[in-house]
C-alpha cells in the first residue's frame, strides 16, 4: 500500500480567523507550526474572544502575508477592513476589532509555540481529505466548508476517509509516526466543539450538524480506530505531539506519512 503524503498545511495566525496555506511550515517550541495561533483576540477579563464564544466572528475575513507579518482583516460583504503589520499597528487593530465586537479587545501575541485548543497535545492537528469529503456528503456541502469548520493543519491524501485514526491508540497513550523524516506522535481523535456545527462565513447554525454527525461517525467508524478512545462521536481529526527533538524541523507538502 502506498504510504498518503502531506497534501495540505495550513496555520492560523490569529486564533478563530482565516487559514493560511503554505508549501512549508518549521516546528517551534510544544510542537506547533511556526505562524500557527501566533496571535488571540482577547477581551477586558483576559478571555478568548474565539468561535467558542462569539458566532460573530465567523463573519470576519483575514488574508496575511506570513513573512511581512502583515494582515487585512474585513467584515465579509462589506468595505470594513482594518490593514496593516501585526506588530508595528497593533493599536490601530484593536481599535478596530473593539468597534466590531463592542467591547474591548487587543490582540495579543501568544508565546512560542502559539495558543492552541489542547495544550497537552500542542502538535499540529491531522485530518484526510477523504475524511473531509466524507463528511462534507453528509450535509451536501462543498470540501472546502467542511474544511473550514474543522480546521485542521495538516491534511493527507492517497488515503481512505478516516485513515488518521490510525495514528492513536488506547487513551492515555502516544502512537509513533513520521511526516517526511520528522516524528510526531498521535494522542487521541479530537473533541470537537460548537464551531463546526456553524457555517464558517456567517455563524450560522446548521441545523441538526451535531446529531447527524454523531449518528454517522458512528456508523462509519473503522475497524482500525480504537473505540476506547471514543466517549462520545463528535470527535474527528487527530491531536499530536511533537518530541523536542524536532523542534526546528521542516516538514514540506509531499512528505510521506509512515506509522511505526
Amino acid at each position: 500500500m502506498t504510504a498518503p503524503t502531506l497534501d495540505r498545511i495550513t496555520v492560523y495566525p490569529i486564533k478563530s480567523l482565516d487559514g493560511v496555506t503554505c508549501d512549508r511550515a518549521t516546528l517551534v517550541e510544544n510542537g506547533g507550526l511556526s505562524h500557527d495561533r501566533a496571535y488571540a483576540l482577547v477581551d477586558a477579563a483576559g478571555t478568548f474572544v474565539n468561535g467558542k464564544r462569539t458566532a460573530i466572528i465567523h463573519r470576519l475575513a483575514l488574508s496575511m502575508d506570513l513573512e511581512a507579518n502583515r494582515a487585512t482583516i474585513s467584515v465579509r460583504g462589506t468595505d470594513r477592513a482594518v490593514s496593516g503589520h501585526l506588530d508595528d499597528h497593533r493599536d490601530r487593530f484593536e481599535a478596530w476589532l473593539s468597534s466590531y465586537f463592542e467591547r474591548d479587545v487587543s490582540l495579543e501575541k501568544q508565546p512560542a509555540g502559539g495558543a492552541p485548543d489542547d495544550t497537552e497535545s500542542s502538535g499540529p492537528t491531522v485530518v484526510s481529505t477523504a475524511t473531509l469529503a466524507e463528511i462534507a456528503s453528509w450535509y451536501d456541502l462543498p470540501v472546502a466548508n467542511v474544511r473550514r469548520r474543522f480546521r485542521a493543519n495538516l491534511e493527507l491524501g492517497g488515503c481512505p476517509s478516516f485513515w488518521e485514526d490510525r495514528l492513536y491508540a488506547e487513551p492515555g497513550t502516544a502512537k509513533p509516526f513520521e511526516i517526511g523524516a520528522t516524528p510526531f506522535a498521535g494522542t487521541n481523535p479530537c473533541q470537537r466543539c460548537v464551531v463546526p456545527t456553524r457555517d464558517p462565513d456567517t455563524g450560522k447554525a446548521t441545523p441538526e450538524f451535531r446529531t447527524t454527525f454523531i449518528t454517522r461517525r458512528e456508523e462509519t467508524l473503522p475497524a482500525w480506530a480504537n473505540r476506547a478512545q471514543f466517549d462520545h462521536f463528535f470527535r474527528v481529526t487527530v491531536n499530536t505531539t511533537v518530541p523536542e527533538s524536532a523542534w526546528g524541523k521542516e516538514i514540506h507538502v509531499g512528505d510521506s506519512v509512515t506509522v511505526g
